[in-house]
């Protein structure tokens, strides 16, 4: 019995269109929110967070919806398709709305430009702004007791390339103080960007579920962690792709059309998923995943036939809860850094943020295997912990850059992250899911994604709210903090470790199964 690794590629295109928008996503969304549209982190961090609160909605309801559908194509094929294309066209038609706003700003979008900076200066003059420390300044020629004064002359002298910490503190803000003036005066822009986000993010919701469940329905049981593997590493691969484009079109800019990008972004979704109609026979390799199950003689066992479930004893219970708050705590502390790390590194670092992030994916993805191969020898509890405290070390000592740190020193850090939270998600879910049995394996994977899904909403909206009350230096404190408390959680689970087994080759990359 072996996996055809060609097939699971093909089933994985799902997979990589899916991975590469949300990590373009993450990526733009934030910054046209706070820089084009002015908008506070903590509104930013509501509308990110928009995605999984319908997650947590959708995803079920589409699951069996898909699980119902007698399409002649399939139960899953449909639901992908649709949602593509929606998704994509909709996404164009978004580059559009985004561009519209960006010549509302045109008077101030070009970097480094003297008329750019005056016409900042002159429509915020007077006016208290607050720097990503949280220090208040203001724009006027006469000094002033209780705020920094910045003269005209000193900011029409900033210089982003030259005087980074001062175009960071001063002309950011500035910019975006206007651009929230500017949105409050027609606001028709951001309620149409939100509108067609929202037509974006029902479209993905809707094949998200069907799109995971493919995997299993043409997969036999005994081949289905190495099956899942293949699948995140083509998840991963669209990322990286994304980030790759990223760094080409240049998307850490402050402000810049999105529309070229947006447009091949698109263009890569509808092109993986005509590749995944042209080679996906859905229905035939249901039925010869059937068939095998029958030939190898793959049976449930009583419980799995009786849909009975084995009760969890008190302690059992315990380990559990202890578990999914370390799931949750985690995901609080590197969901911010994501949805939030692009918006930082352009406004505080002054650095691109896809390369950072590129490397950070490529060493998670070297990082799999040994995480795998640590676990089948230490235990999954304590490679967990010492994911954890990597992840804490990283976040905590990138609390202490800024724009004048050396690049390498951030790109580093993110190894190190990296490779941290590889070393976690290889081994968390096998810990929840080592507690049921195949009769409910669904119900303790929604316990799963229920704790990180629910972390992904939390977290956008309260790291956004804190940074706009004590300034966006707090982010990678914030992150650091909660990952730290996930050890203490970690250190009270006393199941879901008993059975270690060593995995080999691609076995050990098996996560989210």
């Amino acid at each position: 019995m072996k996996l055809n690794y060609k097939r699971t590629i093909l089933v994985g295109f799902a997979f990589f269109l899916i991975s590469a928008f949300w990590q373009a996503y993450d990526a733009t969304i934030a910054l046209t929110l706070t820089n084009k549209f002015g908008m506070s982190q903590t509104w930013s961090g509501v509308i990110m967070a928009l995605d999984n609160i319908l997650a947590i909605f959708m995803l079920p309801l589409f699951g069996s919806l898909s699980d119902k559908c007698k399409s002649k194509s399939g139960r899953r094929t449909p639901f992908i398709r649709f949602g593509t294309i929606i998704a994509a066209v909709a996404l164009v038609c978004l580059s559009f709305v985004d561009n519209a706003q960006l010549k509302a700003l045109d008077a101030v979008s070009t970097v480094d430009d003297p008329a750019a900076l005056e016409a900042i200066y002159d429509s915020q003059e007077g006016k208290v702004l607050t720097t990503p420390s949280d220090a208040d300044f203001i724009l006027s020629d006469e000094s002033s007791e209780d705020t920094e004064n910045i003269t005209k002359e000193r900011f029409l002298s900033i210089n982003s390339k030259e005087n980074k910490d001062d175009y960071a503190n001063y002309v950011v803000p500035a910019r975006q103080a206007y651009a929230a003036q500017v949105t409050q005066q027609n606001p028709t822009t951001l309620i149409l960007f939100i509108s067609v986000l929202l037509i974006i993010l029902i479209a993905m919701a809707t094949f998200r579920s069907p799109a995971v469940a493919l995997m299993p329905d043409v997969t036999v049981k005994p081949l289905r962690s190495k099956a899942n593997a293949v699948i995140n590493l083509m998840g991963t691969a669209g990322g990286i792709l994304v980030l790759l484009l990223g760094i080409i079109f240049g998307t850490s800019t402050h402000l810049m059309s999105y529309t070229l990008f947006y447009g091949v972004l698109a263009a890569v979704m509808i092109g993986a998923l005509t590749i995944f109609l042209l080679t996906v026979k859905e229905p035939q390799w249901v039925a010869q995943m059937q068939s095998d199950s029958i030939r190898y003689g793959i049976e449930e066992d009583k419980q799995e036939e009786t849909g009975e479930e084995r009760s969890l004893n008190k302690q059992e219970k315990l380990s559990l809860i202890c578990i999914l708050l370390s799931v949750a705590l985690w995901y609080i502390g590197y969901n911010a850094i994501t949805s939030k790390y692009s918006v930082y590194a352009t406004n505080v670092l002054q650095k691109n943020y896809n390369t950072t992030m590129l490397i950070a994916q490529a060493a998670a993805i070297v990082a799999y295997l040994p995480a795998g191969i640590v676990a089948s020898k230490i235990g999954r509890k304590k490679t967990i912990l010492g994911g954890v405290v990597m992840l804490s070390a990283a976040f905590g000592a990138a609390s202490f850059m800024t724009a004048s740190s050396p690049t390498i020193v951030m790109n580093l850090l993110f190894i190190l992250a990296g490779i941290a939270w590889a070393t976690i998600n290889v081994n968390s879910f096998p810990m929840v899911v080592e507690m049921c049995t195949g009769a409910n394996v669904g119900k303790y994977t929604g316990f799963y994604y229920t704790a990180s899904m629910a972390a992904q909403i939390i977290t956008p909206m309260f790291s956004g709210f804190l940074m706009d009350q004590l300034g966006m230096t707090i982010l990678f404190p914030y992150a650091a903090i909660f990952a730290g408390l996930a050890f203490f959680t970690m250190l009270m689970t006393k199941h879901g470790d008993a059975k270690v087994i060593a995995k080999k080759g691609l076995e050990a990359l098996d996560i989210d199964d």
